[in-house]
């Protein structure tokens, strides 16, 4: 039986017809995106930029284009709507170059060591576009590729995906839907199913990048975090996972107990595995077993009264501080992108699982079906 407050999540997102349409017609949004500028063609797909919307004023948007979330309003502590994920004004800005902000991370997120990895005895070779390794899906990964799209009601929209035999270097096609559902009670569900005719590896995540402030030039330093795990996975020099899973007490990675991501730093701020990529981007061994009545991680934003609150099926969660961002991407409204200026929080299977056959296996067979579930629940706290 479902817990009371996971039932309230999807009391209000009940599907009134699968009608297969384009965004409204309204030119801008709430957050005062322009739906003509997200109106293109990628690879002859058509992208358009649509909206979820529930009756306390929050809103969402997402391109079909990597099926990414562009912007996110939600009310702080004073009522006040303020967009909590970093993104761009236009399409163009997405294509620019290759980047994360908000997308649909497929076919496997984060990183494959060498961009290689055994299936059945068979060595599958993935495009390499992290150095010598693999990151989110290699060069052809699904935040680069175009979603069909289908705007449910005002609260659903379905994205679906068809990533053919060999797409990466991955074997099997794949067919994938993304759900994404906004509730009455604040929460955005995030539903993945995939299904192959062919033995591959599935592991899919969305790549926000949050500011709980609504400021992007405002470091999340000051954001409290708790993140439910007391193991995380140590990484190598280039960001891979050594294999271990070591304990985070008395490290700068225990969250157990909230506090501020600028205090548990400075325990050790000479800490060599914050140094080798600058603060925070690693995995934690969640300790909630797949259960979404539990919260996986929480972070709240003081200035704003903002919590997030993450709930997860799945068995890990990676955190990244925001550590590469430098100020020469410009986001929403011509704000640059600083350092540390986001939290990401993706929930997964660990990074180079396919590597680590004593890790949570990525494995999906045919006649099987991958599923996994976000939600990230926003809710305002006066004083913590």
């Amino acid at each position: 039986m479902l817990h009371p407050l996971y039932r309230l999540f999807f009391s209000m997102a009940l599907i009134s017809a699968m009608v297969s349409c384009a965004p409204t017609n309204t030119h801008s949004t709430k957050a005062g995106l322009d739906r003509r500028h997200f109106e293109s063609l990628v690879n002859g797909d058509s992208t358009h930029l649509y909206t979820l919307s529930n009756t306390k004023g929050m809103e969402v948007g997402v391109t079909n284009y990597g099926g990414r979330i562009v912007s996110l309003l939600v009310p702080d502590k004073n009522n006040k709507m303020r967009d909590v994920v970093l993104g761009f004004d236009r399409i163009d800005d997405y294509l620019a170059k290759p980047n994360s902000f908000g997308a649909t991370m497929g076919r496997v997120t984060n990183r494959i060591a060498k961009g290689t990895f055994l299936l059945d005895g068979d060595t599958i070779r993935i495009d390499k576009n992290n150095g010598q390794h693999a990151i989110h899906g290699g060069r052809e990964g699904w935040r680069q590729q175009v979603f069909h799209g289908r705007q449910l009601n005002d609260s659903v929209l379905l994205l679906s995906y068809f990533s053919p035999d060999g797409e990466s270097g991955f074997p099997g096609n794949v067919q994938a839907e993304v759900r994404y559902t906004l509730t009455e009670a604040g929460a955005l569900i995030i539903n993945y199913t995939a299904e192959t005719d062919k033995k591959t590896v599935v592991n899919l995540t969305n790549h926000s990048f949050f500011n709980l402030s609504g400021n992007p030039q405002r470091p999340v330093l000051d954001d409290i975090l708790f993140v439910n795990g007391k193991h995380f996975t140590p990484i190598d020099s280039e960001a891979i996972p050594t294999g271990d899973i070591l304990a985070v007490s008395n490290t700068p990675f225990d969250f157990t107990r909230p506090i501020s991501i600028r205090e548990a730093i400075e325990r050790d701020s000479t800490h060599q595995q914050l140094q080798l990529v600058s603060g925070l981007d690693h995995n934690w061994v969640l300790d909630t077993k797949g259960d979404l009545q539990v919260p996986a991680a929480t972070v709240y934003a003081p200035s704003s009264g903002i919590k997030l609150t993450v709930f997860t099926n799945e068995p890990g969660l990676q955190v990244y501080t925001a550590n590469s961002l430098d100020g020469t991407e410009k986001g929403k409204g011509g704000t640059p992108f600083q350092q540390y200026g986001a939290i990401c929080l993706e929930t997964q299977h660990f990074p180079d699982s396919p590597n680590k056959p004593q890790w949570p296996s990525t494995v999906l067979q045919p006649g099987s079906q991958y599923r996994s579930t976000c939600i990230y629940h926003f809710s305002v706290e006066k004083a913590e």
